[in-house]
């Protein structure tokens, strides 16, 4: 396996790099207090094809590859979290749903909405009651003629309040059945469908989080993806894919925390000299780097194995588990080589500490990803 940058790599982190110093860094902490959701920025962003990174010319979209997709994540992450996990969820769950599993007609209405950001996208899938156990869903779609009539609440849902569209994961069958549950697409103003609580969250304020309700929501069945009861094995599929771009999302925060350390290890002097010259804190930021370069080439592996249609369900668990948990290790390392400064919002390490810890969470807990690993490694 060659993970060499090539140039086409160079020039997609090249824009997104140069896209978050103008427009990203100079309103990080503005967002974060407000807790603001900057809809025209990612407008921008889709001008660029960064919100259709993975979508084919045809629809709109960059039309590049996982590779290049985990760069954009990577280099938007490392100046704000907020924006990327944003980025991250409306490429990979919503529009990557509707990519992989719309049918002809559903991918020629949706898709260039959502890769020029025209349109937001958001996905439903975690309730109030079902987080890690997603298969017992309770948000119910019964048929109704040539409709779907949708009732349920999703919880933790990214978009849920600004999104346009919404792919909806409800079931069609009994609970905890195989094949009980189908994918829907449901647009914003549809009557029955709404938006509920906006959580107030510790880290990733500026990307919103809230309730999607469904309440007598009626569907045309034209807006079904894929057979009834497919949900539920497309959300697996989803969600692999999904683990790669939370493991960039985390790699990019942790870069951006392990960067700020560095600099700031050599700007500030004690004892009249850097700290940077002190074993303690010197090989505290070799420990960042290995660990930062460990996480990269397992996600580089999980996006290679998706560029080329290979099974990659434990490779990506693996990225997602391992980087997650890294990017809480390292900013919080950042945080203590900055001493006070690092606890004050002065400085950037206290806003990628509280960023960090939802990739640990989001898209299937530490604990899920080692279910997954320990399943596909013992019936390897």
């Amino acid at each position: 396996m060659n993970f060499g940058h090539d140039e086409l790599t160079l020039q997609v982190a090249q824009t997104a790099r140069d896209f978050a110093a103008r427009h990203i860094s100079p309103y990080v902490m503005q967002w974060d207090e407000a807790q603001e959701f900057p809809v025209q920025t990612f407008k921008e962003m889709g001008k660029l094809g960064l919100m259709g990174v993975l979508v084919p010319e045809e629809y709109g979209g960059a039309g590049l590859g996982y590779l290049e997709y985990v760069t954009v994540i990577k280099e938007i992450a490392s100046v704000c979290g907020s924006i990327g996990l944003s980025l991250a969820a409306h490429n990979s769950l919503c529009t990557g749903h509707i990519l992989n599993f719309g049918t002809a007609e559903q991918k020629q209405k949706y898709l260039p909405k959502l890769a020029t950001a025209e349109w937001i996208g958001a996905w439903g899938l975690t309730e109030p009651g079902t987080g890690s156990d997603a298969g017992n869903i309770q948000t119910t779609a019964v048929k109704d003629g040539s409709d779907w009539v949708l009732n349920g609440t999703k919880c933790w849902i990214t978009h849920g309040k600004s999104g346009d569209v919404a792919v909806v994961i409800a079931r069609t069958g009994e609970p905890r059945t195989k094949n009980n549950a189908t994918a829907f697409i449901v647009e914003r103003g549809t009557p029955g469908f709404s938006a509920g609580k906006k959580e107030n969250k510790l880290g990733m304020r500026a990307s919103e989080t809230t309730e999607m309700i469904f309440d007598n929501c009626r569907i045309p069945d034209s807006n079904r993806m894929g057979e009834v009861g497919e949900g539920f094995r497309q959300s697996l599929k989803v969600l692999d894919g999904g683990r790669i771009s939370i493991a960039a999302l985390a790699l990019g925060i942790a870069y951006g925390a392990y960067t700020a350390a560095v600099q700031y290890a050599k700007e500030r002097d004690q004892f009249g000299k850097p700290i940077a010259s002190f074993q303690a804190i010197s090989f505290k930021l070799a420990d960042m780097a290995t660990e930062i370069a460990a996480a990269e080439l397992l996600i580089l592996q999980a996006a290679d194995k998706k560029n080329r249609g290979v099974a990659m369900t434990k490779e990506a668990a693996m990225a997602k588990y391992y980087a997650s948990e890294i990017a809480v290790k390292v900013s919080n390392d950042a945080v203590q080589i900055f001493g006070g400064y690092g606890y004050t919002k002065d400085f950037p390490v206290e806003k990628f500490y509280r960023d960090s810890k939802l990739c640990t969470i989001g898209e299937g807990t530490s604990e899920i990803q080692k279910i997954v690993i320990a399943r596909e490694v013992l019936q390897g």
